[in-house]
């Protein structure tokens, strides 16, 4: 699996430890173009990364589950993808009780 696999099934993003919910991936980036954008705040700072194509796809994985190691211009960044977490409202079927006849 590679980085933009992950990317494309991820609903946020762990950055350097910090929870980024507001990211964008640009599939059809190539190159040095800016394929995955990554938004969060760190306190009352906004932080902004940007990772080109040949950044992601250079990307290595990590020990860590959904880990990856990607570099930018400022150097290396940990990565984690992370799925949501969703449960249903609605009841089993089997939980409910049968009617009475």
């Amino acid at each position: 699996m590679s980085l933009l696999d992950a990317l494309r099934g991820a609903d946020m993003l762990l950055i350097d430890g910090l929870h980024a919910w507001q990211f964008e991936l640009d599939e059809q980036a190539t190159g040095e173009q800016s394929q995955l954008s990554v938004e969060c705040m760190d306190g009352r700072v906004r932080r902004v990364w940007q990772f080109s194509a040949a950044a992601v796809s250079a990307a290595v994985a990590t020990d860590g589950a959904g880990g990856w190691r990607i570099r930018d211009a400022e150097g290396e960044h940990e990565l984690v993808c992370l799925g949501a977490i969703s449960a249903s409202n609605d009841e089993d079927e089997e939980d409910e009780p049968e009617p009475a006849s």
